[in-house]
């Protein structure tokens, strides 16, 4: 049986630095992959490293909704400019999402940026590593509306049985 930790942030302190020590004591556990998501385009290229870098370490990158006030335009393409480049070592569009727990969620933006983020995945056939927080209902809304395959993550989802079935 093969494990794969798909949500890791080796990109954030406390857990960057180390990254060797994680992988040995990963794959003492039985853990064979890992996927670091890079949540801000700021991210993209330190995430890639670290997937090029370490065999077992996979990339996702995506605009998570906690980082929508940074958020611009150019993030899109530089999201699509990553994309193109179609290193096998980037296998998910993530972390990605809609989140109405934050303060000023300004989310007509959060859900343009969502919508932006699920046509790239259609567009270059990827899954994606979702998050919602209180906005089920809304994420399979989405995801309906683009009629995206049914194939990815929701990260740490809180849902009923009904809302799961309905991504």
């Amino acid at each position: 049986m093969t494990f794969v930790d798909t949500h890791c942030h080796f990109d954030f302190a406390p857990f960057c630095g180390d990254e060797a020590e994680s992988l040995r004591q990963a794959a003492e556990a039985g853990v064979e992959k890992i996927i670091v998501v890079g949540v801000a385009a700021d991210r993209f290229a330190g995430v890639l490293a670290l997937a090029e870098r370490y065999d077992p370490l996979y990339a996702a990158l995506g605009t998570h909704p906690m980082a929508i006030a940074g958020h611009q335009e150019a993030h899109l393409h530089q999201l699509e400019a990553c994309l193109r480049q179609r290193t096998p070592k980037l296998i998910a569009i993530g972390e990605i999402g809609l989140d109405l727990y934050i303060e000023d969620p300004q989310f007509d933006k959060q859900q343009a940026v969502l919508d932006a983020q699920l046509r790239l995945a259609r567009q270059y056939d990827l899954p994606v590593i979702l998050h919602s927080r209180r906005t089920h209902d809304k994420l399979a809304m989405h995801l309906r509306k683009l009629d995206l395959p049914a194939r990815g993550v929701v990260h740490g989802f809180a849902g009923s049985e009904q809302q799961a079935l309905a991504f």
